[in-house]
């Protein structure tokens, strides 16, 4: 691997873009969309209008409800399916090419997607229950949110709690700046792909456990914690073993992550039943990894405390990551807009550090 100063494995602090969309606030434990504080948000504004707020700059603006659409072969594996249906949508609905349509022909189409990738996961969500028929519309549309919309799809029913838990959930994650997922969509946006491809893209780019999966490994470390009865041997013990303690750390905050704090308060009002435990780990784990590294702020992250917000609406770990691509359709549709006006395709550089010219007879 090459040691020049210029190269950044991972593209690690690299300025690949300049955006108008989010702001975090890294030493002192804040998140804005586009200016606005998120933590004022919860409880005040729905999810669906924060994805007005983020896509169009305008609170009133609101994610369309899906319009009718059959899936077709949905497996219960709702990442897959999601990715794959999304996919299919550009040539169902034979979307333009971004390079070919208006900026408001491109929103569209993203309002369109974004609403029917939430319907996606919630029917996949229901084959993964081992349900063949559909929610009808007339319950459906009893729901007044997106949040309620997705749940009653879902499940036929929809608690107060579970909504609450899943409407906070979705607006504390709905951006995050350009991360792996987002910088996928806004590489596949700038070759003037539709926008059936850049989220069927961002999705994949979801899907891997380092981004976007951790809340499906903390509930059973929770429960394995439980189980043991001491959070401290427990530590001791991961650390010992060199095991990943997850939810903690971040690579954008030098402080405490602001979603985490608001997904504990929600945790807390809700009643979570791992609340306590949650807690008393994240006491013990926060302790021994600054003991274990004095240098770096390790604090509790959004993935911790949003498997707990998750578990009220009981959702399943596996479920997690399509979650967090519904959350994200909002954050993922400002970006592709924001790329289609620059008109600029992603193209850096790699600096070869292979062989250096040989013979055929050379190569084993």
């Amino acid at each position: 691997m090459s040691n020049n100063s210029d190269f950044r494995p991972g593209l690690e602090g690299v300025v690949a873009v300049e955006t108008e969309i989010m702001e975090p606030d890294r030493d002192g434990g804040m998140l804005r969309y586009r200016g606005v504080d998120v933590e004022p948000l919860i409880g005040k504004v729905p999810y669906e209008n924060v994805w007005g707020l983020l896509v169009d700059d305008d609170l009133h603006s609101t994610m369309p409800d899906p319009e009718p659409y059959e899936p077709v072969g949905l497996t219960g594996n709702a990442p897959a399916d999601l990715q794959a249906e999304t996919a299919r949508l550009g040539g169902e609905w034979k979307l333009g090419k971004l390079n070919e349509i208006s900026v408001e022909q491109a929103r569209e189409d993203l309002g369109r997607l974004s609403a029917q990738m939430m319907s996606i996961v919630a029917r996949s969500a229901r084959v993964a229950d081992g349900k063949t028929d559909a929610v009808p519309d007339e319950v459906v549309a009893k729901g007044k949110t997106a949040a309620e919309k997705f749940l009653l799809r879902w499940r036929g029913e929809a608690d107060p709690r579970a909504v609450k838990a899943v409407d906070t959930y979705w607006i504390c994650t709905a951006e995050h700046g350009l991360n792996a997922s987002t910088f996928t969509a806004r590489v596949v946006a700038s070759t003037g792909a539709d926008c059936g491809a850049a989220l069927s893209a961002a999705v994949g780019a979801l899907s891997g456990p380092l981004h976007g999966g951790a809340p499906a490994y903390v509930k059973p470390m929770l429960e394995e914690v439980t189980r043991m009865g001491d959070p401290e041997k427990w530590v001791h013990d991961a650390l010992a073993n060199r095991k990943r303690i997850m939810g903690f750390g971040h690579r954008v905050y030098r402080a405490e992550d602001p979603r985490s704090r608001i997904l504990k308060r929600t945790a807390k009002e809700l009643g979570s039943p791992q609340y306590e435990v949650a807690e008393q780990l994240e006491r013990v784990a926060l302790k021994a990894l600054q003991e274990k590294s004095p240098d770096r702020v390790l604090a509790t992250n959004v993935e911790y405390y949003s498997a707990i917000v998750l578990d009220v609406a009981e959702i399943p770990p596996p479920l997690a990551p399509a979650m967090f691509a519904c959350s994200r359709v909002a954050g993922w549709s400002a970006h592709i807009l924001e790329q289609k006006r620059t008109g600029r395709l992603f193209r850096p550089s790699a600096r070869y550090v292979g062989p250096a010219e040989r013979d055929l007879s050379d190569v084993p």
